[in-house]
């Protein structure tokens, strides 16, 4: 789908999509945007869910734990997956990539830690995640790190982002999370905290 959305923009893989996007002026911005929604709609008619998806949300779910969403995506793939894949389960709030900046900043997760009332900022927080714009900002929020290894998130190097400064944990399914947190939630030593 970046491969798509690169093309479309006729942009390298060096240059991040979003702030591309926004360095444009009216109207090439708006025709942007809609050239990647429309890659991002056909992408999602053909979205799965991660492995382990059901059972790490229904765990959470059940110990009480809320749940937030950060992402890059707007708000149509985003309904569309908790619509189909998560009917019923609750996260609030939801960070699509309206809110700016987008990720890597890590204005959107400690955004989720204001709104939560969480007086550490993001410290108390997982953030999980395929992408290094994900590692990159939940560790500039403060918050612990695990990467989803097996997605197909687009970026090529999942070797080298597993072993990334800021990659606390990596999982190849989402449900192995639960085992780590039924045991004690460790980061790797390593991690540039």
């Amino acid at each position: 789908m970046f491969t798509q959305m690169r093309a479309a923009l006729s942009i390298p893989k060096s240059t991040d999509i979003l702030d591309h996007i926004h360095s444009l002026p009216q109207p090439a911005q708006n025709e942007a945007q809609t050239a990647i929604r429309a890659i991002e709609r056909a992408a999602m008619v053909e979205q799965e869910p991660q492995p382990g998806l059901e059972a790490l949300i229904t765990y959470l779910e059940g110990k009480g734990v809320r749940m937030g969403l950060c992402t890059r995506n707007f708000d149509a793939p985003v309904t569309h997956l908790l619509q189909k894949f998560l009917p019923g389960k609750t996260f609030a709030p939801i960070i699509t990539r309206d809110f700016r900046p987008p990720k890597p900043d890590p204005a959107g997760i400690l955004t989720i830690a204001r709104v939560w009332g969480l007086e550490d900022g993001a410290q108390s927080l997982i953030m999980v995640g395929d992408s290094l714009d994900d590692m990159v900002a939940g560790y500039k929020a403060g918050a612990a790190t695990v990467l989803l290894s097996s997605s197909s998130s687009g970026d090529d190097d999942k070797g080298g982002l597993e072993r990334h400064e800021f990659t606390g944990v990596v999982i190849g399914r989402l449900d192995e999370l639960v085992g780590m947190l039924e045991g004690g939630f460790e980061e790797r030593e390593g991690v540039g905290r």
